[in-house]
């Protein structure tokens, strides 16, 4: 059977313009121009024959359509990770780099993150500190914790018993994440392999690591 699916690449644009509600910030994360996003986004909805977003003075917002169509995709790369991460050969280990903002204590994490170790044993966790949202625009960390509440736009800030989470509402429900909210709530399971345990990696954020071609060009 074939599908009649639109190009890969402009649903990557779409998502992450949807997720910053700017176009901007969508290419600054995929690596691309602002005009590359606009361009994408335009021949996505001419395919499709409906209007996404809605184009204002420096800000883009989603029509009605636009929403109900954003909750359908981001359900389908959950799903096309999902099956992507089940082919993964047993023993592989995954990274889950998080950021501490400057004043937030990681001593008071140890406890939970040693839990989180031996729960998730083919995890590896770096830690980069000091992180904050600018690290996590940038993609060198996964995920931020923070001891104040911080909004911003295309980002998921949930309360930790002492602090707050924040990770892309793009991948802020996928299973490592949703795994490391557990155990900092208290709620981690057991171990699930025996899998040596991962390595926990204390220093500043490394440089976001860039393609070499872009991921889609204009």
């Amino acid at each position: 059977m074939t599908y009649l699916l639109p190009p890969l690449n402009a649903l990557r644009a779409f998502e992450a313009a949807a997720r910053h509600l700017s176009f901007k910030q969508a290419a600054h994360e995929l690596h691309v121009t602002a005009g590359a996003i606009s361009q994408q986004v335009r021949l996505l909805e001419e395919r499709l024959g409906v209007q996404l977003f809605e184009r204002r003075t420096r800000q883009v917002v989603l029509t009605s359509a636009g929403e109900t169509y954003l909750a359908q995709v981001r359900k389908a790369f959950r799903r096309l990770a999902e099956a992507t991460a089940e082919l993964k050969p047993e023993g592989v280990t995954s990274l889950l780099h998080i950021g501490l903002h400057a004043s937030f204590a990681l001593d008071g994490l140890r406890a939970r993150l040693a839990q989180f170790r031996r729960a998730e044993p083919q995890l590896a966790i770096r830690i980069s500190q000091p992180a904050g949202l600018h690290e996590l625009l940038e993609g060198k960390v996964d995920v931020v914790i923070t001891d104040r509440m911080q909004r911003y736009p295309g980002y998921k800030c949930e309360p930790l018993e002492n602090g707050f989470l924040i990770a892309p509402l793009g991948t802020a429900d996928c299973p490592e994440i949703e795994a490391l909210r557990s155990c900092l709530l208290g709620d981690a399971g057991p171990a699930r392999s025996a899998t040596p345990r991962a390595a926990l990696v204390v220093g500043r954020p490394s440089p976001a690591r860039r393609p070499s071609k872009p991921f889609f060009s204009a």
